[in-house]
């Protein structure tokens, strides 16, 4: 039932006219998605992953991306990997629920009705994870969504 909670579709940041990268998150992570430069070997790409950084790009080569994220993440557990043309970096949150307007500080932000969106189905994600045995994939919230780090004492660490 929990993928039905899953992210819908992929937000795109488009930087005069080309998409730079596309994005998604789950309570959890957020993943970015790069389409990579054909006739490249795959060797030669690189990506530094810190707690409020990332560079990526190809080496000897001014960096693609050189951006402060939006929100901490934990290093230890955040990587990248490259398949069928496509660069996809995992960022586990440091704060898990918090939902993030855009991977990369003050880049593409989504608009205020794209975040309640995406902050309304990480609260559902949040519910359908804590009681595995119900179905919240048809769940609506009216009004203001409350936060899902913190509504009713906040995310539980097993």
């Amino acid at each position: 039932m929990a993928e039905k909670l899953a992210p819908e579709k992929r937000h795109s940041f488009i930087h005069n006219g080309q998409k730079v990268f596309e994005w998604d998150q789950t309570l959890e992570e957020v993943n970015i998605y790069i389409n990579l430069p054909p006739n490249v070997h795959s060797k030669q790409f690189y990506c530094k992953i810190q707690s409020r950084h990332v560079e990526l790009g190809i080496k000897r080569n001014p960096p693609y991306l050189n951006h402060e994220l939006t929100c901490p993440v934990k290093t230890d557990s955040s990587f990248w990997t490259l398949e069928d043309g496509i660069m996809h970096i995992t960022l586990q949150k440091r704060d898990k629920g918090q939902t993030w307007a855009s991977p990369i500080q003050g880049q593409g932000q989504l608009d205020p009705y794209s975040t309640d969106l995406e902050q309304k189905r990480l609260m559902l994600q949040r519910f359908q994870e804590e009681n595995p045995g119900f179905d919240f994939s048809k769940a609506q919230f009216s009004g203001n969504c409350p936060d899902p780090r913190t509504f009713m004492g906040g995310i539980h660490s097993d």
